[in-house]
């Protein structure tokens, strides 16, 4: 379906842990505008990079994606 969307908490885990675009870029071996398009959700990463950044952030890959909304922080 074109209208599927798959959420992402990318930018707030990168903010968290005070790390650039570029370099979860060059820790996953992609691009770093592709992180770009991953946090705005104009790209969905494949199973095997969903997986890489979640082993990147230490975090199951349900806190990184999901098919849901996330609810805003302190909602």
């Amino acid at each position: 379906m074109a209208d599927d969307v798959v959420y992402n908490r990318i930018a707030v885990l990168r903010a968290e842990r005070g790390v650039s675009r570029r370099q979860l870029a060059d820790a996953l071996g992609v691009h770093y505008q592709t992180v770009g398009y991953l946090e705005r959700g104009e790209y969905s990463p494949s199973l095997f990079l969903a997986l890489k950044l979640a082993e990147y952030f230490e975090v199951p890959v349900e806190v990184v994606f999901s098919t849901k909304p996330f609810p805003r922080i302190g909602a």
